[in-house]
């Protein structure tokens, strides 16, 4: 998967809001201090370019369509940053956010219940 920039990940995030969305509905959901019109069309052509949107002629204008879902999006970054950071490895992920004191006990036992309520992987 390709990175995005912040400009490109803010408008994907609004277009989810919208989806199908034309750029002023994208617009619209991007927060203040919002690009241009002309620089947001830029963008979400990019991300057509990178195969996150797709894009659909409709008389003068285009409607673009999140092909990326933010689950999808969120699985990929997350492991990009795993991969990148941590040495793959999501035991690192989470001993980091511990000794930074962003996770507490209670946090920790709530995952170790999640992990606990899964179901049993398939070999």
């Amino acid at each position: 998967m390709e990175r995005l920039t912040q400009a490109e990940e803010d408008a994907l995030f609004a277009l989810w809001k919208t989806n199908p969305g034309f750029v002023k509905e994208v617009l619209d959901h991007l927060p203040a201090p919002a690009p241009p019109y002309t620089t947001l069309a830029s963008t979400l052509r990019n991300l057509e370019r990178k195969r996150f949107v797709r894009a659909e002629k409709l008389g003068n204008s285009y409607r673009y369509t999140a092909i990326v879902s933010a689950e999808e999006y969120q699985r990929r970054s997350l492991g990009l940053l795993v991969r990148a950071h941590f040495r793959d490895s999501y035991k690192d992920l989470v001993s980091f956010f511990v000794k930074e004191e962003k996770l507490t006990p209670a946090d920790l036992q709530e995952i170790i219940r999640l992990i606990e309520d899964q179901p049993p992987q398939q070999p």
